[in-house]
């Protein structure tokens, strides 16, 4: 069974966490990219890196899908410091999109609501349209 992917942050391509660049790094196959894709919810402005809070009444908010080595979800889990046993900022959770005409199973890291302190909730579609937007 194929494991896939939605990025929406650092972990896009040419972002500080490439998720190309992550698999290199590790020695893993690149992932193959599937397509772009939107999921409805709300992005928040962490300074650095997004977090996406789902949403069905939100915006559709703009990412990738990436077809990976299984191998690359525990290099994910840290770089998003995902723990399993709870108490993290992000949770690594799956969900059904639709990428180029298909329907496919997605891993994907939403932010723990818990943990939106100070973060400013935006209305932003897309984190790097929005991050380079910042820097101008």
């Amino acid at each position: 069974m194929d494991t896939y992917v939605f990025v929406y942050g650092t972990l896009r391509r040419g972002e500080i966490n490439d998720l190309a660049a992550a698999a290199a790094r590790a020695g893993l196959p690149a992932p193959e990219y599937a397509g772009a894709a939107q999921l409805r919810g709300r992005l928040y402005d962490f300074g650095d890196w997004p977090g996406l809070l789902p949403d069905p009444d939100g915006l559709p908010v703009t990412g990738d899908v990436y077809r990976i080595d299984p191998a690359l979800l525990p290099m994910m889990d840290a770089i998003e410091e995902y723990d399993p046993a709870g108490g993290s900022c992000f949770v690594r959770r799956r969900l059904r999109l639709a990428v180029a005409g298909r329907e496919l199973d997605c891993y994907y890291y939403p932010i723990d609501p818990a943990h939106i302190g100070d973060a400013i909730r935006t209305e932003a579609t897309d984190w790097i349209t929005h991050r380079k937007s910042r820097q101008g």
